[in-house]
């Protein structure tokens, strides 16, 4: 996978981290995605892909599903550069 393009955060697999670069959608879902520390750089890493897709957000973790998935979009990171 390029770790240059931006993709939504569907498209990541089991382990995955990356870079939020862009939450769009509805301002209140922007909003209480930003509350709960999806936001525009923030570091992630995807625990369960899929629909419910569990993710590591700091040191919380959050369940997302459907659509939303496409809303978020992201830079992939290498293991690496992830700690």
């Amino acid at each position: 996978m390029a770790l240059d393009h931006l993709l939504p955060l569907e498209m990541l697999q089991a382990g995955e981290w990356a870079d939020v670069e862009d939450v769009s959608g509805e301002p209140e879902w922007v909003g209480r995605m930003a509350e709960l520390g999806v936001r525009s750089g923030c570091r992630l890493q995807v625990l369960q892909p899929g629909s419910p897709c569990l993710l590591q957000v700091g040191g919380c973790r959050l369940c997302l599903r459907g659509a939303c998935l496409m809303q978020i979009l992201v830079r992939p990171v290498t293991a690496a550069a992830a700690w």
